[in-house]
């Protein structure tokens, strides 16, 4: 039931935010969608199989979260730098790669996959199991891949108590 009135609080919350409405029409509105979304899908934001703590969950994820921006800043540059390049065709280096990751919880390999995403040069394409499927542009981006992210979700998200 917490986790229902949880989400029914963050949805009210950018319902407000987001629609700048405020008469009684747009927010009783507000309130009956968020109420819907909460009732069927409050699984999805507080995802918990009892083993692991939400709070040390979230405060793990806003310290990987500076790490995340910079990361995706410095892709940024380097495909800018690529697409600028009269030498881009040899620098360019597409392929998908396939690796095991060590991550357990469903959130964690979520979090992997939507952060290799995030970055300009990474795309998932599918993860199976424990077995991710990722394209790369470039050789340099295919060859951190897990490296380091998984590392920092690891250590921000997979914690036990």
């Amino acid at each position: 039931m917490k986790a229902k009135l949880a989400t029914f609080a963050v949805m009210l919350l950018f319902w407000v935010i987001l629609s700048g409405m405020f008469d009684a029409f747009h927010l009783s509105l507000g309130v009956i969608c968020c109420l819907l979304i909460a009732h069927f899908s409050h699984d999805l934001l507080f995802f918990g199989d009892g083993k692991y703590s939400n709070t040390k969950s979230l405060l793990g994820l806003l310290a990987y979260l500076p790490w995340l921006f910079y990361e995706i800043v410095l892709a940024n540059l380097q495909v800018a730098y690529i697409v600028l390049n009269p030498r881009m065709y040899d620098l360019l280096d597409p392929h998908v790669i396939r690796f095991k990751t060590k991550l357990k919880r469903p959130i964690s390999k979520v979090t992997l996959a939507q952060s290799i995403t995030l970055t300009p040069g990474t795309i998932t394409v599918s993860i199976h199991d424990d077995e991710f499927s990722v394209y790369a542009l470039t050789r340099s981006a295919s060859d951190s891949l897990p490296g380091a992210m998984e590392e920092r979700v690891a250590r921000a998200l997979e914690s036990e108590r």
